[in-house]
């Protein structure tokens, strides 16, 4: 027999029918969503191996989809880019994204001085207040790096012979790390003595406008250009002395040139790294340069720099970029600089500096360190260091940096 069943069971089997057929729904809309994702992602794979253009740019697409959900949601626009006829390719590689990819933090740490911030954008007002006192000679020198690379003691060295030197003059630092509380008491022994030096952070906008460099500077921020396996720090060192001196005009120095004499005589000159016997320049070096505010050569030097830039290879954009376009300019009929011989800034070679920290070990070496200190004092407007080799060298007692350091050091804390 049959029993009418009673309102609340009728509701009863109601919703339980009702409940079945939402789980039976959802469970079809999952199968559905899975193999959604299986064809998508076979497709898209099968596409990009398959196509007669495929680039590497479309391989690190495949390695991405194959990630996580979220590559995959990212990636499906990018795969209709790859489906229309027009538009074959995929948009190109974020190089920056790349590079943060495969770098460490500390090296991330160049990108800091790409940022726009409140102390950099006061640049151009600060510069100003700092040069308007009148200087005898504008320096200037960059440090660009990680906040846990300190400006040490081989580098005050550099900043005492300046000022032994040339005790008139001023010296700005384009950096963004000692421009903060910690660099003002690493350079407070030389302002306590009424020396002028200042570190100032960089507005990279305002050196760079109107030049060649602003186009290198925003293919970077944006991607465009791969920075390559070089130090970022490093080029923009490079590119941002050819900057400041195209703005102001004056010397740029590196912080492992010591300094020996009065640079107020120089003007437009850059030194030969090496000559031959007789004399022809081979190599030219960017560690020193004396250039005249909008001198046209270091536009042709950032020119350069823009247009043939490579991240890849050590020197390409600094020592190199130079000689290339010395080498070209020198070949016009009107040229406005001068090339200074070997002894001038670079009197010794980077694989004989480690000769410069040594003691004497014998009378005849003892000589030797004479003659040469007494040929630096009357040839060379200073030393280069190439840090590189000798940082970690100490300077031994009697030995030509130990005599030099003791004749122009302003403190005299020798290490």
């Amino acid at each position: 027999m049959i029993k009418a069943s009673s309102p609340i069971q009728r509701r009863l089997s109601l919703s339980l029918s009702r409940h079945a057929g939402f789980h039976i729904l959802q469970a079809i809309s999952l199968g559905a969503i899975f193999f959604t994702y299986i064809f998508i992602t076979h497709t898209l794979t099968s596409n990009l191996s398959t196509h007669p253009l495929v680039s590497n740019n479309q391989t690190f697409i495949v390695q991405h989809v194959k990630l996580t959900s979220y590559s995959i949601h990212k990636q499906i626009t990018q795969q209709n880019v790859l489906q229309d006829d027009h538009n074959p390719l995929p948009p190109p590689i974020n190089h920056i994204t790349k590079y943060m990819i495969n770098n460490s933090n500390e090296n991330l740490q160049e990108f800091d001085i790409l940022k726009s911030t409140t102390l950099a954008r006061r640049f151009k007002k600060r510069a100003h207040e700092f040069f308007k006192h009148g200087c005898k000679v504008r320096f200037f020198m960059t440090w660009i790096s990680p906040s846990m690379r300190v400006f040490g003691d081989r580098e005050f060295i550099a900043l005492e012979a300046l000022f032994k030197s040339n005790p008139n003059s001023c010296l700005m630092i384009l950096s963004n790390t000692m421009d903060s509380d910690y660099g003002f008491q690493i350079l407070k022994p030389i302002t306590d003595l009424g020396f002028r030096v200042r570190a100032i952070a960089p507005d990279l906008d305002f050196l760079f406008k109107n030049t060649p460099a602003q186009s290198w500077l925003d293919h970077i921020k944006n991607g465009k250009r791969n920075p390559g396996k070089i130090p970022l720090a490093q080029n923009l060192s490079n590119l941002i002395r050819l900057a400041v001196l195209y703005k102001y005009g004056g010397v740029y120095i590196d912080t492992d040139f010591v300094i020996l004499k009065d640079f107020s005589g120089l003007r437009n000159s850059i030194g030969a790294q090496s000559s031959t016997r007789s004399g022809n320049w081979t190599r030219l070096n960017n560690a020193v340069l004396v250039f005249d505010k909008n001198h046209s050569l270091l536009y042709k030097f950032m020119e350069e720099f823009a247009s043939t830039f490579n991240g890849d290879k050590w020197g390409y954009n600094g020592p190199y970029l130079v000689s290339r376009v010395v080498e070209r300019e020198t070949t016009k009929a009107e040229v406005n600089f001068t090339v200074l011989p070997p002894i001038a800034f670079y009197p010794v070679d980077w694989t004989r500096v480690g000769g410069f920290f040594t003691t004497p070990v014998n009378q005849v070496h003892r000589s030797w360190i004479e003659a040469k200190v007494d040929q630096l004092n009357k040839l060379s407007y200073g030393v280069h260091l190439w840090n590189k080799q000798s940082s970690r060298l100490r300077i031994e007692e009697g030995s030509i940096m130990g005599r030099l350091i003791l004749d122009y050091c302003v403190i005299c804390n020798v290490k």
